[in-house]
């Protein structure tokens, strides 16, 4: 899909659709995945601004969450998208609610289960796991690993397995 260079206003209409579409809050880091690296919509150096100026404008609220924050559309982004959403190429609207239909759930799941792993100074590693709700981290894990292999299978399982750890931990310490 070839992007809108140039074209502010309909970027940031592209932007409040894919908002609007997720139904749910997002991380700047998701957005521009969304946005700008899964697909061709809004140019990267155009996409981060943007943002700002959607959240000056009142059309995107920030949400302060313990890491990185989250934005979601206002009432007021509603009625601005509901008002211009048609300046937005039919193309690219069925493209936005196509991916969307596709991958809403990956996004959130990547979003809400994040991992992350690092090399510490004695050369092991440490894995860190959470699972995170809109206001508040819900559950959070750190391994030490003794080396980057194994760190990395505990990152690429944690999307899929997190679900089942926490209502394994849950089980066992509330029973």
């Amino acid at each position: 899909m070839q992007q809108l260079q140039g074209d502010s206003t309909v970027n940031k209409l592209i932007l409040l659709f894919v908002f609007d579409k997720m139904e749910a809050p997002l991380a700047e880091g998701i957005v521009l995945d969304i946005c700008c690296s899964s697909n061709d919509w809004i140019n990267y150096m155009e996409c981060k601004p943007l943002i700002g100026q959607l959240i000056d404008a009142g059309f995107l609220y920030e949400i302060p969450v313990s890491g990185k924050p989250l934005y979601t559309i206002t009432p007021e982004g509603r009625t601005c998208l509901a008002r211009f959403f048609s300046r937005i190429p039919t193309s690219m609207r069925e493209s936005i609610s196509q991916f969307v239909k596709n991958n809403r759930l990956k996004y959130r799941k990547k979003q809400e289960c994040p991992a992350d792993y690092f090399m510490n100074k004695d050369g092991t590693y440490t894995v860190v796991l959470k699972i995170i709700e809109p206001a508040q981290p819900v559950l959070e894990l750190k391994f030490v690993v003794p080396n980057r292999q194994t760190a990395k299978a505990i990152y690429k399982k944690w999307e899929d397995k997190s679900a089942d750890v926490y209502a394994n931990i849950y089980e066992m310490l509330v029973d």
